[in-house]
């Protein structure tokens, strides 16, 4: 009998959420998604460390003499983002994502400028705007950012979703790809309610059953991606889903399990619900986030969480500058 994991590769598309390279070699998946979280482990493992040398030299040198080793750091992060995917993008038949910087979520012009950017780099490396998605915060600025960028042929990953208003706004800006984060809604449930949940009780599942259903019934291009697993049980409830993006973990765990996996998501089904639609501006969009307590928290802490976290990697990248520019022998 074929495998929960290959049975699941049979309905839904299974993406890569690591920025580990020797995972995504392991596991081979059609797409891979990464995150200044993501990014920041693999920049302090050994094996890449080339790669980010590279970066920081090319970085250094073109930030100029006078730069001081906070800049290049600074200068570097883009560029170290677009290694990894370009280094991803060797092993995958699909697509990668990488993050504008999340300190820019609520401004819509640096927002499409750092995107263009990105982009511009992959192009400058020979590969194609249509392997590369753009991440990006799901706040009303990022919306509008990703409903530009659309327009110039760049397509987008809403990141940090965690509301049906976030996801209609999504959609009607015609960006390529949501994200919603099924493990940080369940966290947020546990913790405000102080109980467990478990298969289709749980409370991202349902959010991303909601999701989908809409967006199929009303016939939205928009597709998908359920993300931010906290066990097997929740991705085996969204099979089905247009894609998933799985931590190497429970990838190995999903191809280790034998048993038939039931199709829970499915187009036809979601065509005949009854479903009402609720026409989305700035204004629906604020009053809809505000009366969600989980959503506004989220958000916001996904926000810091990503910006700590690379706030973290730049000063790491600073110490890395300094030790990449001391001459040989130098005394320590």
């Amino acid at each position: 009998m074929a495998s929960l994991l290959e049975q699941l590769r049979g309905m839904t598309t299974v993406v890569s959420d690591t920025g580990d390279i020797n995972s995504i070699q392991q596991y081979k998946p059609q797409d891979s998604t990464t995150n200044p979280s993501l990014i920041a482990t693999a920049a302090e493992k050994p094996e890449y460390r080339s790669i980010v040398d590279d970066v920081l030299k090319q970085a250094k040198k073109d930030a100029g003499a006078n730069a001081s080793d906070k800049d290049v750091a600074h200068f570097a992060f883009k560029s170290l983002a677009v290694a990894f995917g370009i280094k991803i993008l060797e092993i995958i038949p699909g697509r990668v994502s990488t993050e504008v910087d999340a300190r820019l979520s609520y401004d819509i012009d640096k927002s499409v400028a750092t995107a263009r950017d990105i982009i511009a780099q992959y192009e400058k490396a020979g590969i194609s705007r249509e392997r590369v998605l753009i991440k990006l915060a799901s706040t009303w600025e990022g919306i509008r950012a990703a409903e530009i960028l659309e327009k110039e042929g760049i397509h987008c990953n809403m990141t940090l979703l965690f509301g049906l208003h976030q996801a209609i706004a999504s959609a009607e800006a015609k960006v390529t790809l949501i994200s919603p984060f099924v493990g940080r809604i369940l966290d947020w449930y546990k913790k405000d309610t102080g109980k467990d949940y478990q298969g289709a009780d749980d409370p991202g599942v349902q959010s991303v059953t909601t999701i989908y259903n809409y967006y199929k019934h009303f016939g939205y291009k928009t597709v998908v991606m359920g993300a931010s697993f906290r066990n097997t049980g929740e991705i085996l409830e969204l099979a089905g889903c247009d894609l998933l993006t799985i931590a190497p973990k429970f990838l190995g765990e999903l191809e280790a399990a034998q048993g038939t996996l039931v199709r829970k998501l499915d187009p036809a089904k979601a065509k005949a619900m009854k479903i009402e639609k609720i026409p989305m501006d700035r204004a629906t969009f604020d009053k809809m986030h505000a009366a969600d307590r989980m959503a506004t928290d989220k958000l916001k802490e996904g926000i810091e969480g990503f910006s700590k976290s690379l706030e973290e990697l730049e000063k790491s990248l600073e110490k890395r500058v300094a030790e990449i520019s001391e001459p040989a022998g130098a005394a320590r």
